[in-house]
């Protein structure tokens, strides 16, 4: 399955993992919502920065998923706190998965740079951070659809 994911440019996500740093990376919320139990090893992630070029630039590998049971608070805080040197979760994103009932935490192997493209977000909300979108052509902008490409992707 291949998977689009979102990360925070503001905490150099993208950055820490491409020097190496960062390891793993976290979703989380109150209930079991995606990438909750639909991210298996060995899919395929597949980079954009949240800072609205729209460009998938680098892939990775999942190497292990670990979908937590539901959570106290204080299990969730100390979750991420054991994790966080491969996570190396700025302050703010810190504070936004402490706490959370149920944690995603995805492993990354293999990273490498690809050829860069956009793809079309228009049968996913605007809001989500992570599209399980299957076979990642099915939503590669080609050359005769960038317009309408770009236009979902500055709604």
């Amino acid at each position: 399955m291949d998977n689009v994911v979102y990360l925070d440019s503001k905490a150099k996500e993208l950055e820490n993992i491409i020097n190496g740093k960062k390891k793993m990376i976290i979703r989380g919320a109150m209930g079991r919502k995606l990438p909750y139990g639909r991210v298996n090893k060995d899919d395929v992630l597949f980079f954009i920065e949240n800072k609205g070029d729209g460009l998938v630039k680098e892939k990775a590998i999942v190497d292990n998923v670990f979908n937590s049971e539901k959570l106290t608070e204080e299990q969730s805080i100390e979750l991420v706190e054991q994790n966080q040197d491969e996570l190396l979760l700025n302050p703010e994103l810190k504070r936004r998965f402490s706490g959370k009932r149920y944690l995603v935490l995805i492993t990354m192997k293999d990273f490498e740079k690809i050829e860069e493209f956009k793809i079309d977000r228009s049968q996913y909300g605007n809001l989500d951070d992570w599209l399980p979108v299957g076979n990642i052509e099915k939503v590669k902008c080609q050359e005769e659809n960038f317009w309408i490409c770009h236009h979902h992707n500055l709604i």
